[in-house]
């Protein structure tokens, strides 16, 4: 308690954590925001019947986005995406390579190829996206969760998402610069922290399962292994009439 309280006298530090709960606080009122032309209520009850697939696991990453079908369903994943594929595009290239060796100018300069590649990605993904959702219209379940699902749709999708993604982007270099640092993973750690309760859930429902999958495999290895033992126990059982009955 006593580090906590020096941490707030320093009124530098109070002013950049302050600065940085008021951004996460910003982002997770974005995620409330519906995209247009969607049946929030519609892709609730879908995600309540489909919660423990790799949609529910995306689900739980985004801070619950995408079931809310919020401007922010994308997330900082096309950043994180941005940026894994230059660090690697940074061995294979030599002129990344020589950017990243120049120092901050260099890096710099990459950052902005990252930023511009975020904007790219947010576009494909965000159609597909608008394309997953037009399906569930006609296999959810749940009623109708595109209202009208034409080229207007598909187009307001994809810059409403691209919006999103860009601005979820800014706001974790405004936390990394003028906050407390490390914006970017501060802002998945927000979604996360949000949806503890669904982590736990999942993290026993992942236990649960390969329990069951170590107990179907152990009793199937018990079930091989007393086939053996069957088949060699009748082996030697032959072989000892076969002697018996050779020696008389």
């Amino acid at each position: 308690m006593d580090t906590i309280l020096k941490i707030f006298q320093i009124t530098e530090l109070r002013r950049r954590i302050m600065f940085t709960l008021s951004l996460l606080a910003v982002y997770r009122i974005g995620v409330f925001v519906t995209l247009p032309g969607v049946d929030r209520g519609a892709m609730s009850k879908f995600m309540e019947s489909n919660s423990q697939g790799f949609l529910g696991l995306f689900n739980m990453f985004s801070g619950g986005a995408i079931e809310q079908l919020s401007v922010f369903a994308l997330g900082i994943m096309p950043y994180i995406s941005a940026s894994i594929i230059f660090q690697l595009l940074t061995v294979v290239i030599p002129t990344l390579d020589r950017l990243n060796k120049e120092g901050e100018q260099g890096r710099k300069k990459i950052n902005q190829w990252t930023r511009y590649s975020t904007v790219a990605l947010s576009v494909v993904q965000g159609f597909f996206i608008a394309t997953y959702l037009e399906n569930l219209n006609s296999s959810s379940g749940a009623g109708t969760i595109v209202h009208d699902p034409d080229a207007f749709f598909y187009f307001m999708t994809v810059l409403t998402l691209t919006t999103g993604s860009t601005f979820i982007m800014w706001l974790g270099e405004q936390i990394t610069e003028r906050g407390v640092g490390n914006g970017m993973s501060l802002i998945i750690f927000a979604g996360i922290v949000v949806n503890g309760v669904a982590i736990i859930t999942v993290f026993i429902g992942g236990l649960e399962a390969v329990a069951t999958r170590c107990i179907e495999a152990g009793v199937q290895t018990i079930i091989i292994i007393l086939i053996i033992a069957v088949i060699a126990l009748f082996i030697s059982i032959h072989y000892a009439v076969a002697t018996v009955g050779r020696s008389t």
